[in-house]
């Protein structure tokens, strides 16, 4: 199958386009390369043997967009493409919700134009809000959440079944992801944020390669086993697996379908810096902060339905998780920068 990544060089989108090209699919990449590295294509070839083909392209351009998937012509698509940091979205919601929905507008126009109806949707945990208790499933209730990057992928979720139930030749999943970290096994690939990270992981990674002096805890009095908040972290390898799970069974499927992607248990913040210090074999210094506002005591996912419908399980515990994201902070212990791609 030729499957056209969009945010293709990004985190997640490189791990999974190595699982695809693994499972001998052939992979088109369109990224802008806005919050990644042209390096990251080159690394792929170096992981699988095979080179993605590549177009620097920004959705929200949709003529050159559009001449790119004419050109490509896809069997299908899997979305990445988007804005992500939840503290930035709250402080300038408007440029994520024209991005986020612009760009997705883009590409369905050009699908529907060029006639590809299979798309696997890079969508969030974030759409359960704090209207569930954990473990979130599915079907559980109205999605809501309490950030604009949240409401992105909420609102994007709905436009994305109204197609589905307004044209049934449409195949469309709709994958919500609890907490991606990790990196592929070899290194060679892995998380590299701009700036000040947003996410626990790579920060703790920063601090145990002494890019940053310390880990800030935001609050050790939750309801939770130490104090400290719990969340469903899940290795990338295992989630990029779970997007060829469900491209594979896409077909199978009419409309759009939602699936889980986490391991169905919780870690707290506290066992994840644990876990960090022993793959590294580094102290990682950490202080107790104030709560951040709107953050959960608990989350974690029912995988049920995807282990069922889709036959995908995570198999890597929170040790490979931290000892492979070591391997890769270390190997590249300023990121993708100052690389430059072949």
């Amino acid at each position: 199958m030729h499957v056209l990544v969009t945010g293709g060089a990004g985190f997640i989108g490189s791990h999974t386009a190595v699982a695809l090209l693994e499972r001998g699919h052939r992979v088109t990449i369109v990224d802008d390369f806005e919050n990644s590295s042209p390096v990251v294509i080159d690394r792929i070839e170096q992981i699988t043997g095979r080179r993605p083909e590549l177009a620097q392209v920004d959705l929200l351009d949709e003529a050159a967009f559009d001449a790119v998937f004419a050109a490509a012509a896809p069997d299908a698509v899997i979305h990445f493409a988007g804005l992500k940091a939840v503290g930035e979205s709250a402080a300038d919601p408007l440029r994520y919700y024209a991005h986020n929905l612009g760009s997705t507008f883009s590409l369905l126009k050009a699908m529907k134009k060029h006639g590809t109806r299979t798309l696997v949707f890079s969508s969030s945990a974030t759409v359960y809000g704090d209207g569930q208790q954990p473990p979130y499933t599915e079907d559980g209730g109205q999605l809501d959440a309490t950030n604009p990057y949240g409401m992105t992928k909420v609102m994007l979720e709905r436009i994305l079944g109204d197609v589905a139930t307004a044209e049934p030749d449409w195949h469309i999943a709709l994958l919500r992801y609890f907490n991606p970290i990790g990196a592929h096994e070899s290194g060679l690939i892995g998380e590299d944020p701009g700036g000040i990270p947003n996410n626990l992981a790579p920060f703790i990674l920063q601090v145990a390669v002494g890019r940053r002096a310390e880990v800030s805890i935001y609050g050790d009095d939750y309801p939770t086993a130490d104090g400290t908040g719990e969340r469903d972290y899940i290795h990338v390898m295992d989630l990029a697996e779970g997007h060829v799970a469900a491209l594979e069974q896409l077909p199978e499927v009419d409309g759009s379908r939602a699936w889980n992607l986490g391991t169905g248990s919780g870690t707290s913040v506290k066992q994840l810096i644990a876990a960090f210090a022993e793959a590294s074999g580094r102290p990682i210094p950490s202080r107790v902060v104030p709560r951040r506002a709107g953050d959960l005591p608990r989350s974690w996912a029912d995988t049920t339905r995807a282990s069922v419908e889709l036959g995908w399980k995570a198999t890597r515990g929170i040790a490979e998780m931290a000892r492979d994201g070591w391997r890769w902070q270390l190997q590249n212990p300023n990121g993708f920068a100052g690389e430059k791609a072949d």
